[in-house]
């Protein structure tokens, strides 16, 4: 039976040897958000890993299981990045050519650190399982042997590694919160808490634009969604895997769907409360805190990689200080005539509005005397502010209107 391959032998057996390779991510204590949502919130932060994700513990095991002539025929694996650079810092530790394939949509990051482990990458494919599909044609064209980047269980046991550290620092751990793409990470967290301890409870957490595992656990069986939709690109996957669906099945207590914006406002609450970069797959478990519905437990978020290159940071934070008011732009019709800039300008930093960008429209009107535009976009405290500013401008007949912002540094 498939079930009892995930022993806890071998879990035992993996944590030893992933030791070799992986850097210690103690758990960091975080008052900020225990105190915002009522329970004792603690992060994994495998962003910190080494490769920045937790994908080479998985990658490592599965190679320390290997034969020498396995290992000989070199490897070759798809990921959209984080296992990428697992696989390729792993094969070099034990000196195996490895090749990989990535969506052409991979941040250039993981692509370029995936090149600096030494392996060969080949971009294919807009989304993972077209990815994973052209690697196994590779695979059969030259007799590679394949590593799944989740559907594989031995790889999950190397991930499940990370359970194993998080109950022997936090033993009363009451709910350890998982992201989910394929499954690997989970399978092995929560597979593993429940033989260590069956009391804690694993919450699976999804991007609702990718929400394969809520889709097969609802229907009973593995599901494929035909969509892709989230800016959770390392947990952007159609289908769990059918090797893990079972344990997930019988290990998980619930999942947690987050959408997109979600993200965007836990990237900038870790960034400015924790000083963390995570990336948008490892924000799922920030984001999931606010939608428990219990207080007073012990929850640990596995934040499960870091690497986000530098114009996604960008797009995250314009997209989140927007979505939190702190910038907005909005539209005043002025009379044509010598110092109404000043004027405006004048009322704004009264208010204590900080002005980020101005344009200035006299063709606005064919009739130039009845009003020009005038487009700010400002930088406020939050919505309480934003609205203080506004009111200001509608007591002076500005009549303000909010329009879209067209970007902070456009």
């Amino acid at each position: 039976m498939e079930m009892q391959q995930l022993s806890l032998e071998k879990f035992e057996e993996a944590s030893e040897i992933v030791k070799k390779v992986t850097q210690e991510t103690k758990l960091i204590y975080s008052e900020y958000f225990s105190e915002r949502y009522g329970n004792k919130i603690y992060f994994k932060p495998e962003n910190m890993q080494r490769t920045g994700a937790y994908k080479v513990r998985g990658a490592y095991y599965k190679i320390s299981q290997l034969t020498p002539e396995e290992r000989s025929r070199g490897l070759i694996t798809a990921s959209a990045g984080n296992h990428a650079q697992g696989v390729a810092y792993a094969a070099k530790l034990a000196g195996v050519k490895a090749t990989v394939v990535m969506p052409v949509s991979t941040p250039l990051i993981k692509v370029n650190r995936t090149k600096s482990y030494g392996a060969e990458v080949v971009l294919y494919g807009n989304v993972f399982d077209e990815a994973c599909a052209h690697a196994y044609e590779l695979a059969d064209e030259h007799g590679y042997t394949f590593v799944h980047p989740f559907n594989d269980l031995e790889v999950a046991t190397g991930q499940g590694s990370i359970a194993m550290e998080i109950i022997k620092e936090l033993p009363t751990v009451d709910y350890i919160l998982v992201p989910v793409g394929g499954g690997g990470l989970c399978t092995g967290v929560s597979t593993l808490a429940k033989l260590l301890n069956p009391k804690i409870k694993v919450i699976a957490v999804e991007p609702a634009g990718a929400a394969c595992l809520k889709a097969s656990l609802e229907a009973g069986e593995v599901t494929t969604v035909s969509k892709i939709n989230t800016i959770a690109d390392g947990t952007a996957v159609q289908t769990p895997g059918d090797k893990l669906f079972p344990y997930l099945q019988a290990n998980v207590d619930h999942v947690i769907t987050v959408d997109d914006s979600e993200l965007t406002l836990s990237f900038l609450d870790m960034a400015e409360n924790h000083k963390m970069i995570v990336e948008n797959s490892g924000l799922l478990t920030v984001a999931a805190l606010k939608h428990l519905d219990f207080k007073g437990k012990k929850v640990v978020s596995v934040l499960s990689g870091g690497n986000m290159d530098v114009l996604t940071m960008a797009t995250v934070v314009q997209n989140g200080l927007m979505q939190r008011d702190r910038i907005f732009t909005v539209s005043v019709m002025l009379p044509d005539k010598p110092g109404q800039l000043a004027a405006v300008s004048s009322l704004i930093a009264k208010e204590q509005g900080n002005v980020i960008k101005l344009e200035h429209n006299v063709f606005a009107n064919v009739n130039r005397t009845a009003g020009v535009e005038l487009t700010i976009t400002l930088e406020s405290f939050g919505t309480e502010h934003k609205d203080q500013i506004i009111k200001a401008l509608e007591a002076a007949g500005y009549c303000p209107v909010i329009t879209k912002t067209n970007g902070i540094y456009m």
